[in-house]
């Protein structure tokens, strides 16, 4: 009897797979078998394009308010992150009751998920979706409903549709998809909105919303639906991944009631000045995106050649369609590039490279070509 808790913990553990992030450089170079001296000396010369990083790095801005605020440290946090509220309401127009901050939008997606779905209730996805959707329904207690993607990798909204009933209690979309690159039109998501019961949550996952400014409208504004939630974050055009901030914004009083189970003191204070000060940078973030979109049109015209593009992306990644993919993989690694297989989203043939910067994304298309039969 007084196991009974622990078997029953382990029975629901069995049902987690753990989120298994882009390969970091010094563990794939161990991975090779190098001493711990070779991996040191190779860690500058290996690329890594697996996790979707800027790779131009932290804006000047930022970079000096994490010089500035380290110092303090040893204080705990603003628990409620009030300035960062305040310049993110200024910047969407919104009021900042609005605003949920989070340690990186991971947590955010985790908490509305936790909060609207439990034992019995559903959660409804695209097969392609963002993994974490699945992970954090299955932590809930809740059921996943993976839908099938349409042609091009793309959400079935249809079919999404098709799958609400009685117990669906949340709805994931992810736009730009990620691990895809496929992009909804903001009428397209409207018209579907349209049709979903208002008590059902709607999360809308915008981590890569700063690389397609000029093909859809602000969905902050542009939509409209009682349960919509709009996820955003730091941690791509912004470059502050390794800082862990994001961020929903939401009706007030949904927001209230997943602010109760928010941990305190989520984000930590360098990475709240670093995510105020980058705010203050666009000219730097506008740069930097439209430096990625360029290289993100070069790998595509350069995996096209060589007969291996899987489709276009609307992100900061490509896709590239090879039979024997983790054999690919492999032997890329060999060359010094690490790029994100994409076998554990069901998608065995398609491996994920994010965009580099134009010497890295060189390095990716020698490595590719040396190694491409």
């Amino acid at each position: 009897m007084g196991i009974d808790w622990l078997k029953q913990a382990v029975i629901q553990s069995e049902k987690l797979h753990p989120y298994i992030p882009g390969k970091p450089i010094a563990q794939m170079l161990r991975e090779l078998g190098l001493s711990e001296q070779d991996v040191v000396s190779r860690i500058a010369s290996t690329v890594k394009l697996a996790s979707n990083e800027n790779p131009y790095g932290v804006s000047p801005k930022a970079l000096k308010a994490i010089q500035q605020t380290a110092i303090e440290a040893h204080r705990y946090p603003d628990g409620d992150c009030f300035e960062l509220k305040q310049a993110l309401a200024k910047k969407h127009g919104i009021h900042a009751e609005q605003l949920l901050i989070g340690n990186g939008s991971n947590e955010v997606l985790e908490l509305m998920i936790r909060t609207f779905a439990a034992a019995e209730d559903e959660v409804i996805y695209s097969q392609r979706g963002f993994i974490v959707y699945a992970l954090a329904t299955t932590a809930a207690g809740a059921k996943g409903v993976a839908v099938p993607e349409c042609d091009g990798f793309a959400h079935d909204l249809d079919a999404m549709l098709d799958a609400v009933n009685e117990r669906t209690k949340v709805v994931c979309i992810a736009n730009p998809n990620n691990p895809t690159g496929s992009l909804l039109k903001t009428s397209e998501l409207q018209s579907f909105l349209d049709k979903l019961p208002s008590h059902i949550v709607v999360i809308l996952d915008e981590a890569y919303v700063e690389y397609v400014k000029n093909e859809i409208a602000d969905s902050i504004h542009a939509l409209k639906h009682a349960g919509l939630v709009v996820c955003r974050t730091f941690s791509k055009a912004y470059g502050l991944a390794g800082l862990r901030v994001g961020y929903a914004v939401a009706n007030q009083d949904l927001i209230a009631v997943v602010n109760r189970f928010r941990e305190p003191f989520n984000v930590n204070s360098i990475a709240q000045a670093a995510a105020l000060a980058a705010l203050a940078d666009d000219d730097w973030v506008i740069d930097k995106v439209g430096q990625c979109k360029a290289e993100r049109t070069r790998l595509e015209l350069a995996l096209a050649d060589l007969g291996c593009l899987a489709a276009p992306s609307f992100a900061n990644f490509v896709l590239l369609q090879y039979q024997d993919s983790l054999s690919l993989v492999k032997k890329l690694e060999q060359e010094g590039v690490i790029v994100r297989p994409l076998a554990p989203y069901g998608m065995a043939d398609i491996v994920r490279v994010s965009v580099g910067t134009y010497t890295e994304n060189d390095a990716f298309l020698r490595a590719l070509r040396k190694v491409l039969p």
